[in-house]
């Protein structure tokens, strides 16, 4: 059966953040991830799993300046030492936290070959640290639409890299929506890409960022095609809630997805 997390970034915000790993165990997850963990209590983080038998399914490593808008920064040259640092962060917490997988996005950067030496000389520590922390690097493609400018904007630019790097732990993280939002078909990436090299999904309808159902997206056919396959991962419910969380899981329910 496909195994479904929940984001608690983005589900329960009704909720202060370490009450979100409670009622995500109430609602039936077993496995949750979240955008960062770097200023949380890492013990806190750490009970909140624990006391709900949750497994920490993925986090990001640092992006730069969130606050201000930056969405990754590891394709550009000369940010190389503040990459290294971030990268240490994020290891430090792996250590601690023991997640499935650690994402990062490329961030913007221009198609040049220095940008792209780069972005694989900091993928390749990456990788490198991640493994010997216990845990495994995934690199998300973003839509341009979203983030103008993104050096990896798309799942076959983002394998293409992923071959070129040569790291068997490393893999892709699917997001459906920036996907879509890229003019890509969902079941034909799936069909291309879901045996070697997605090794993470995260899931909203297109174009609100909403559940499953609110958009344009064939979520069932989706479901179909990940559950007949042979993927090992989680599927991740990275949306918006149009409704109160709860409410938003019942298209969840309605399909045997969710306990």
């Amino acid at each position: 059966m496909t195994r479904i997390a929940a984001n608690l970034t983005m589900l329960f915000r009704e909720h202060p953040f370490l009450e979100r790993f409670d009622r995500a165990a109430e609602a039936g997850f077993t496995g949750v991830e979240f955008f960062f963990p770097y200023r949380h209590d890492h013990d806190a983080i750490a009970e909140a799993l624990r006391r709900n038998g949750l497994e920490l399914v993925l986090f990001n490593l640092p992006v730069g300046d969130y606050e201000a808008g930056e969405r990754g920064y590891v394709a550009q040259t000369g940010r190389e030492a503040e990459f290294a640092g971030d990268l240490a962060r994020g290891v430090a917490s792996a250590e601690r936290l023991k997640p499935y997988r650690v994402n990062t996005p490329s961030g913007p950067a221009p198609e040049t070959d220095e940008a792209r030496a780069t972005l694989i000389a900091n993928l390749r520590s990456a990788a490198t640290a991640l493994e010997a922390a216990g845990t495994a690097l995934v690199v998300e493609p973003i839509s341009r639409t979203e983030v103008p400018g993104a050096y990896l904007g798309t799942t076959t630019a983002t394998a293409e890299l992923l071959a070129e790097l040569d790291r068997p732990s490393a893999g892709i993280q699917y997001d459906v929506f920036h996907s879509v939002r890229a003019g890509e078909d969902v079941v034909e990436q799936l069909d291309a890409h879901l045996a070697s090299v997605i090794r993470h999904i995260q899931i909203s309808d297109v174009p609100g960022r909403h559940e499953p159902g609110s958009g344009a997206v064939d979520f069932d056919r989706f479901f179909q095609v990940v559950g007949d396959s042979d993927y090992a991962g989680w599927v991740s419910l990275e949306y918006h809630p149009a409704v109160e969380t709860v409410a938003s899981l019942q298209w969840f329910r309605d399909r045997g997805l969710l306990g």
